[in-house]
């Protein structure tokens, strides 16, 4: 069908589509100081408008709001329709807490009583 449509409705079509994606989106790659809204996002990796978005590469914050989901390693994969498609080396979710070096039992107590 977009055979039979002109070169400049196609375009209109596009952008309109992009926009959609754009604004319907909460998620964001952050690299220093700058924020880029992710069009699509999948297990892999995400992708970007090349319109909008410098060539990434290298250590990036995934963010949904003010939520931080993860810090990645990416790579730009391929560009296609207009998007610039990353992976990731490495997706390490980001933590409210920090780990710990041991395992907590189930009966573990919560806080201590003290006497007074």
């Amino acid at each position: 069908m977009s055979d039979y449509l002109p070169k400049e409705v196609r375009a209109g079509l596009e952008l309109a589509r992009k926009k959609a994606l754009r604004d319907k989106s909460r998620l964001r790659v952050r690299v220093g100081d700058q924020a880029f809204t992710i069009l699509r996002y999948w297990d892999d990796g995400f992708a970007l408008d090349t319109e909008d978005t410098p060539h990434l590469r290298g250590l990036v914050d995934v963010f949904d709001g003010a939520r931080h989901l993860s810090q990645c390693l990416i790579v730009a994969s391929t560009e296609e329709a207009g998007e610039m498609v990353y992976e990731f080396k490495r997706a390490t979710p980001a933590l409210d807490h920090a780990p710990l070096d041991y395992e907590r039992r189930d009966d573990a107590p919560v806080a201590l009583i003290g006497q007074d």
